[in-house]
């Protein structure tokens, strides 16, 4: 991964005139004045998603109930259709993805499916880097079991930002009855090595599954090659389907005779699901784990979005997000990190890395503050980053160059001052 870069305004204007998906930028809704690299919290508005959403609320308008069967993508269907469509970007068959809850609900469901403490082995295995909903729900899970979270969650320790898989692989012990991580650390953006995690867990007799918020859509993942267990992720971020969008679930097919640890109506076997019986049987795919009806006005702009997103092919995707997160780490070496600036880079600079660049400063969250007030939408985490995610299909690389200088003039004109801590 080696670029030959420079400083100068004209070298970002001619990386833009030579990007291969510089045309994806005009199927978005931009907002005007701004430059926009908060795309790893909640991306921009699609213009196929729009269309999607406008014909299901039609549907709902001119169909009513009966948008359930007639509709244009039948609604009783749309979450296993949406999860056929996403499952390329994972490396799944169609039936192991399936659109449906959230993020949160779906880390319950499977970790309900798969946590089962027996004899020793009563632990589960996370990470102190994670973020905070999952290790919520994870003590939830243990106290489900009447155990104690103080002693059954074993919370692997980073080494300052980041990881080394092989201390994580240390503490799977015969102890450890299920291993729950983050495919990269939403703070500093670290890729976690999901193939060699996997290979290790099962060495072990350990089942294990992965939050992929922060990487699907921005990288191509394998997840049948690699024999994951189970995954989830919104659908918001890089998948860009809207606020508070349906999230997805993956199951690798061999676990389908699996009982749901939480059930709902709309897992049964869809052909017998107006049987109405009171005894559970659970759709033998990834819709099996669905539990409530499709939020179905959540979902609908992901049909559009993911239009996009497989048209500009997760490759090419990823192929461009490296080079950019790479452009903005050259930027800041060569002008951000000497005195007054004082930037460091809290991201791995090799391609253990997902979409966005961690900037960190002791004035992280002023200097987010003064970016605002120029128009430069980013986000700050504590104690000490500014995330910079420049995505793919819309950003471009002259923003990259302009942000970069916006930060010079911030710290040169002691701008952020007039915020407070």
């Amino acid at each position: 991964m080696n670029f030959d870069f420079n400083v100068d305004e004209e070298f970002a204007r001619r990386l833009d005139s030579q990007d291969s998906l510089k045309n994806f930028r005009e199927r978005f809704y931009i907002p005007s004045n701004t430059i926009y690299l908060d795309g790893n919290s909640l991306g921009l508005f699609p213009k196929e998603a729009e269309m999607s959403l406008l014909r299901v609320t039609n549907e709902w308008k001119t169909l009513a109930i009966q948008g359930w069967f007639e509709g244009q993508r039948p609604w009783w269907y749309f979450g296993e259709d949406l999860g056929a469509m996403a499952a390329p970007l994972v490396g799944a068959e169609p039936e192991e993805v399936v659109a449906t809850g959230t993020t949160t609900i779906n880390l319950h469901s499977l970790v309900s499916t798969f946590y089962h403490p027996n004899g020793n082995r009563t632990k589960i295995l996370a990470d102190e880097l994670d973020f905070p909903s999952d290790i919520y729900a994870l003590k939830d899970q243990i106290k489900l079991k009447g155990l104690n979270p103080d002693q059954h969650l074993v919370l692997a320790p980073p080494n300052g930002r980041f990881f080394d898989e092989k201390k994580i692989v240390e503490l799977m012990t015969d102890e450890i009855a299920l291993v729950l991580l983050p495919s990269a650390l939403y703070r500093s953006g670290q890729l976690l090595d999901m193939a060699y995690l996997t290979d290790e867990s099962h060495k072990r007799g350990i089942p294990i599954g992965f939050d992929c918020c922060h990487s699907v859509g921005a990288v191509p993942h394998y997840f049948d090659e690699w024999g994951v267990d189970f995954a989830f992720w919104c659908s918001y971020k890089y998948l860009n389907s809207g606020p508070g969008g349906t999230a997805f679930l993956y199951i690798n097919k061999k676990h389908f005779s699996k009982e749901p640890g939480l059930s709902g109506w709309f897992g049964y076997v869809k052909e017998k699901q107006f049987d109405m019986s009171l005894d559970f049987k659970h759709a033998k795919s990834a819709g099996g784990w669905q539990i409530s009806s499709s939020n179905i006005l959540c979902s609908a702009p992901i049909e559009g979005s993911l239009k996009v997103t497989l048209e500009a092919g997760i490759h090419g995707i990823r192929k461009k997000s490296l080079k950019m997160t790479s452009y903005l780490i050259y930027l800041v070496d060569h002008l951000l990190t000497e005195d007054p600036y004082d930037f460091e880079i809290g991201t791995p600079r090799t391609e253990q890395r997902t979409g966005h660049v961690a900037l960190e400063h002791c004035e992280a969250f002023r200097i987010t503050e003064a970016l605002k007030t120029r128009g430069v939408i980013t986000d700050f985490r504590p104690p000490n980053i500014v995330r910079i995610a420049p995505v793919a299909l819309y950003n471009t690389y002259h923003e990259i160059w302009q942000v970069v200088q916006i930060l010079k003039e911030i710290i040169e004109k002691q701008e952020y001052k007039q915020f407070s801590k």
